[in-house]
């Protein structure tokens, strides 16, 4: 049997009792691993082991492979009406909204964030994504095509069958909300590993995915290793599609395992080193306050982090100064209290890799304006950071960081910020501060990335799509886009009067 996790909030931001398996979910049951392992969840404001959850092996993919099949042939897929699959996905919005408060202090307590940003944007965001994704689920429709008289010619959108999903451990639910809601109004099931990381709230998700009604085995969440069950999903051979997102050197791998096992579709939403440009004649103070924003949201761990912040020479100084005093108001601390902006880096890997790109700008001749160690001497905290003086060969203006590490970098004018800009093998998001609208157009359009703000960042919402161009990713999430990746096209041809 597994292991109950139950844990007694009691925090300035959330107070109650949580209870709940660790199991893997298979089947709409919970169940230990076939080789009764299990990966102990670290808490990463002190390092210190909050629970442990049972390990997926790849024979668990097999088995949770051939519990989403039977599923998709029976009760899913077109077995159940987009009403249906409405519907269910309408209940399970509602149960999360229900339980919001619960799900926010999961995220804060295994990943690190703070609890009122979970509660108002990664749970607010979660809950809009399945409602916004139900409301297509008895809309995915074909097209009749005129073709002669003689023929009647339509297609299909059939859902693709049993789909596998591998997501992050910087935003856990938002990111399986992402996943599961264009799979599940198209039609899918779903073989789900969430990150080792961060599994409680995908574990809670189970929970009330029962109570929501959902059919045993549309849903499967395995949690494992990537290396293992990550790997066991994106080579299954009864896996028709996969759906990664994490970093662009992971992406290559799971790309490398669908390629040589049955060339199943894939989907990436990978790394990003996203330009902020900021001109002459923007808000100082706003610009200000979006670039922090930008760069220490979610502590850097955002893959559309604005980490090359690039200032227009003539008001360089002044940004500068503002934007250093900016930093160091931020307030980094316990995830529950109220006041702080940034809790602990997600792990210990996660801390010595940032604070050895750290070392390497110090070492490399970039000046530290601010930050650059490590706050305090319990749990994985690090000090917001601010580098100038850099050129482009450096790691930390060409690497992804994905930490609470920024490069402010001058630039003299339109030509010379996009040549900048643009000098990355990234193409996730950008930004542009202005207010001139033929300036800020402009720029958008000539910046090479799937997404471009203008006077703000990391402002996303279910119906716009999100991706990236060049090493940032395949495909897009988010909005009708996203439906385009969990069906098959389907051309009939129905004969009406032709003789041979």
């Amino acid at each position: 049997m597994p292991s109950v996790f139950t844990h007694e909030f009691n925090t300035p931001a959330f107070k109650g009792k949580v209870s709940f398996s660790t199991g893997l979910f298979i089947n709409g049951q919970f169940v230990d691993g076939s080789d009764n392992t299990t990966i102990d969840v670290i808490n990463p404001t002190n390092g210190k082991v909050v629970t442990s959850v049972s390990e997926a092996t790849p024979k668990d993919v097999d088995i949770a492979v051939e519990a989403a099949q039977k599923a998709f042939d029976t009760v899913w897929g077109l077995n159940a009406p987009g009403a249906t699959r409405s519907t269910l996905m309408g209940k399970l919005a509602t149960l999360m909204q229900e339980n919001a408060d619960e799900l926010a202090a999961l995220e804060a307590l295994d990943n690190g964030k703070t609890f009122n940003f979970a509660r108002n944007a990664d749970i607010a965001g979660s809950i809009d994504c399945i409602r916004y994704y139900a409301g297509w689920a008895d809309k995915v429709t074909g097209q009749v095509l005129e073709t002669t008289e003689a023929k009647l010619t339509y297609t299909r959108h059939e859902p693709i069958g049993v789909v596998g999903q591998i997501i992050p451990w910087n935003f856990p639910l938002l990111m399986m909300s992402w996943k599961l809601g264009p799979a599940l109004a198209c039609g899918n099931t779903i073989v789900l590993k969430p990150s080792e990381f961060t599994p409680l709230t995908a574990i809670k998700m189970c929970h009330l995915m029962n109570e929501a009604g959902f059919p045993p085995g549309v849903i499967n969440v395995l949690t494992g290793y990537g290396g293992t069950t990550g790997h066991a999903i994106s080579s299954h051979m009864k896996i028709e599609k996969v759906a990664f997102t994490g970093s662009t050197l992971v992406g290559r791998k799971i790309m490398e395992s669908a390629a040589k096992s049955n060339l199943k579709n894939v989907t990436l939403e990978l790394g990003g080193k996203s330009p902020n440009i900021i001109f002459d004649d923007a808000d100082l103070e706003q610009a200000v306050n979006w670039a922090a924003f930008g760069i220490f949201y979610n502590h850097g761990q955002t893959c559309c982090a604005g980490s090359r912040i690039f200032v227009q020479e003539g008001i360089y100084d002044e940004f500068l100064k503002r934007f250093t005093e900016k930093t160091r108001s931020i307030k980094v601390g316990d995830p529950f209290a109220p006041e702080t902006f940034q809790g602990p880096q997600v792990s210990e890997i996660q801390f010595n890799r940032i604070m050895s790109y750290i070392e390497s700008g110090k070492q490399a001749g970039a000046k530290v304006e601010v930050g650059g160690e490590r706050q305090g001497t319990e749990g994985y905290f690090i000090q917001p950071t601010v580098f100038t003086n850099v050129d482009p060969s450096m790691k930390i203006v060409q690497e992804e960081i994905f930490g609470p590490v920024g490069v402010v970098i001058k630039f003299k004018d339109e030509d010379d910020v996009i040549k900048q800009a643009n000098d990355t093998v990234y193409g996730l998001a950008a930004a542009v501060f202005t207010q001139n609208l033929n300036r800020a157009i402009n720029t958008a359009h000539r910046l090479k990335a799937g997404t471009a703000w203008v006077n703000c960042v990391n402002s996303l919402n279910a119906n716009v799509p999100f991706g990236g161009f060049k090493q940032s990713g395949i495909g897009r999430e988010l909005g009708e886009y996203a439906l385009h990746n969990y069906t098959s096209v389907k051309a009939v041809h129905v004969n009406l009067g032709h003789k041979m």
